[in-house]
């Protein structure tokens, strides 16, 4: 059996004031489902902040913990926190090894964190990682485009067209709303 994980679909949305996280729950080894509810978000910082992972769970875990110091350290200023630990991450020799993304957002801003030191802001409020991030992302953006539907409705129609799609996904949803 292949020992790589696949797992992770995470797609956030924000429209007219509202921020929605969802991920899937699947979690794969090699070719085998070995997990079918996994959480992959969190409310973060008096539940103000949703972040999300794809990409290994201890290393994932890991970094949920430096972000939520970050966030102590700097009272909840995301875009300072995030721009902290992207930084670190870049420059840190032992979290430039983790394998893993980060999606943070609050009902103003949201950030793509990755293992090289990136941190994007994307420009229409819809950003998608991890295996079925793409499709999820696809999705959502002509959703927002072409309906008026709220972003918790586009981010759970966009999640199960990506569990339609992507092997890698499945539509036990986590979906997280502030």
């Amino acid at each position: 059996m292949e020992s790589t994980f696949h797992a992770t679909t995470i797609l956030a949305v924000r429209r007219d004031g509202l921020a929605v996280l969802a991920g899937d729950g699947q979690v794969t080894l090699g070719n085998t489902v070995v997990k079918q509810n996994a959480r992959k978000i969190r409310r973060l910082y008096n539940d103000s902040i949703l972040a999300g992972f794809a990409g290994s769970a201890a290393d994932s875990f890991a970094l949920f913990a430096r972000f939520e110091a970050k966030l102590e350290q700097y009272r909840g200023n995301l875009e300072r926190s995030a721009v902290e630990l992207a930084k670190d991450w870049r420059t840190d020799r032992a979290l430039r090894r983790l394998e893993a993304m980060l999606i943070v957002l609050d009902r103003k801003s949201m950030f793509l964190l990755s293992g090289t030191g990136d941190l994007i802001e994307p420009d229409d409020g819809v950003i998608g990682i991890g295996s079925g991030g793409v499709f999820a992302q696809a999705a959502a953006q002509a959703l927002v485009r072409n309906t008026t539907l709220t972003p918790r409705e586009i981010a759970e129609r966009s999640m199960i067209i990506a569990s339609e799609i992507c092997i890698y996904t499945n539509s036990n949803l986590t979906i997280e709303e502030i």
